[in-house]
């Protein structure tokens, strides 16, 4: 394994001025934004594949550095009832798709999106209850006509180019835990997987070790983002874990997204590492920097320090005491 960050927590500043300090921390590797919701501040694909010169010199400045892209992310809703913001969003994953195949690439990560309740909708919908049986009709009709096909088609798409998508398991998509993930794969092929956030499974109750169990078994974690997550024991009784609360309410909100070691302690994130190295995972932990407790600049930096504790890094080799 190695250590990376998702580099839209730097896209404030100049792309080789981040690059610079990432590698300064003693980082690995990069995961660089192209498009949906967090942006591409640093890596515009239209223009990188009209221009080869941009392209040689993108890359350059990250090998330069000693360090690796290990997933471009575009993270949108490309299955959104309405038309024209589903087309954007599939058109930035689509360019995405095709520059990691130019970068060399392995891995694009994005959201599985989630579709309307019927073909005129016009805002998601995103069933959690199977009863009253609206909701089972609603899922049954959102993964028949939108989620399997989109999916597969696209998924053929990466797969023809050598590129892997992992899909971040995230509340208010279709796909949101390790079930719905191997619903989807298991439909789509195996060019689909997770990008695994331990802090999106603790607010649905989910183990993040047992997350890994279930999917890394099944060859299912494309990509894994280090991020914590804090219950506030109070408030989460009050609002439960579906929280429609804004993140800024920090007073009220039944969990907060924190950094590395601010949620759950470095016992528990050593049993996170350990269970990805136990089912074979030998990518990169990539850094997501969304604590509203801490500067982007010091949750950076005690996620890195916190991380470079427990993470395992080195071949196992042969097993001596055996």
């Amino acid at each position: 394994m190695n250590l990376g960050v998702f580099m839209v927590l730097f896209g404030s500043q100049p792309f080789e001025e981040a690059l610079d300090y990432i590698a300064a921390k003693g980082l690995d590797a990069v995961e660089i934004g192209t498009g949906g919701y967090p942006g591409n501040a640093h890596c515009k694909p239209a223009e990188l594949l009209a221009d080869g010169g941009k392209l040689k010199a993108f890359k350059q400045a990250i090998v330069s550095r000693g360090l690796t892209i290990s997933a471009l992310s575009c993270h949108g809703n490309p299955l959104h009832p309405q038309k024209e913001i589903a087309k954007s969003f599939h058109d930035d994953f689509i360019q995405t798709i095709e520059l990691a195949q130019r970068l060399e690439v392995p891995i694009v990560v994005g959201f599985s999106g989630c579709p309307g309740d019927h073909e005129d909708a016009k805002y998601p919908n995103w069933p959690v209850a199977p009863w009253p049986n609206d909701f089972q009709d609603v899922l049954a009709w959102q993964w028949e006509n939108k989620v399997i096909p989109y999916w597969t088609e696209t998924g053929k798409f990466a797969s023809d180019r050598g590129i892997k998508i992992g899909l971040e398991l995230h509340g208010g998509f279709s796909v949101h835990t390790p079930a719905t993930l191997l619903r989807l794969r298991e439909a789509a092929g195996d060019v689909i997987g997770a990008n695994l956030d331990p802090s999106h499974m603790w607010w649905q109750g989910i183990d993040p070790v047992q997350a890994v169990n279930i999917l890394g078994r099944a060859g299912a974690i494309h990509h894994f983002h280090a991020k914590d997550t804090s219950i506030d024991p109070i408030n989460v009784n009050r609002y439960g874990i579906t929280d429609m609360q804004s993140y800024t309410y920090m007073m009220d909100r039944a969990w907060q997204f924190r950094t590395v070691g601010y949620g759950h302690d470095m016992k528990v994130w050593a049993d996170i590492i350990s269970a990805l190295r136990l089912v074979g995972y030998d990518h990169t932990v990539s850094i997501e920097h969304e604590d509203g407790f801490m500067s982007v600049n010091e949750g950076f930096t005690k996620a890195v320090q916190n991380l470079q504790q427990v993470l395992i890094k080195e071949p196992l080799g042969d097993m001596w005491w055996v």
